[in-house]
């Protein structure tokens, strides 16, 4: 069974970092989740020998899946992955806002063309529908850190739409 388990610390040198994901914000203060066979999902995937930086992954990787250039990113956290390998590892999660949306397009990966789903911050925790506490409090300090670091006008509403 896999466990996780959520830090706001920086990654010990030990995990090995498999994935970068982020939580990306749009002006309106919606957040921005991939549609992939019927399931809502964040964006991000594995780095590669050319990303300089964290930030270089989840940029290329919003790129690649939905055509959205992202700016002003921050480091959140990880996720502790323990159970699904030998070694336990990390998933990084990111803070970014949208800069610029692009037509949709197919993923240059694996030529899947997603949906591009804008979901108001009340509601984000169920539609990624995480069974474990470890997401919902990645969700969480997500959008206090948004709040913090973005001049946003987060609404009590539910303007979600496809982009």
């Amino acid at each position: 069974m896999v466990k996780y388990s959520w830090f706001k610390d920086k990654v010990p040198e030990y995990l090995n970092i498999k994935q970068v994901y982020g939580i990306v914000f749009s002006d309106d203060g919606n957040i921005v989740l991939r549609i992939d066979d019927n399931k809502y999902k964040l964006t991000g995937g594995k780095p590669c020998d050319s990303d300089k930086s964290l930030e270089d992954t989840l940029k290329r990787e919003y790129l690649e899946e939905l055509n959205i250039e992202i700016e002003d990113i921050y480091y959140l956290g990880y996720l502790l992955v323990e159970g699904d390998a030998k070694e336990k590892y990390a998933q990084v999660r990111m803070l970014a806002k949208i800069k610029n949306i692009g037509e949709v397009k197919p993923d240059i990966d694996n030529g899947k063309t997603y949906k591009r789903f804008m979901v108001n911050i009340k509601n984000v925790k169920q539609y990624l529908n995480y069974p474990d506490l470890a997401g919902n409090l990645m969700i969480d300090d997500a959008i206090k850190l948004a709040k913090e670091k973005y001049n946003i006008n987060f609404r009590d509403t539910n303007n979600e739409y496809f982009i």
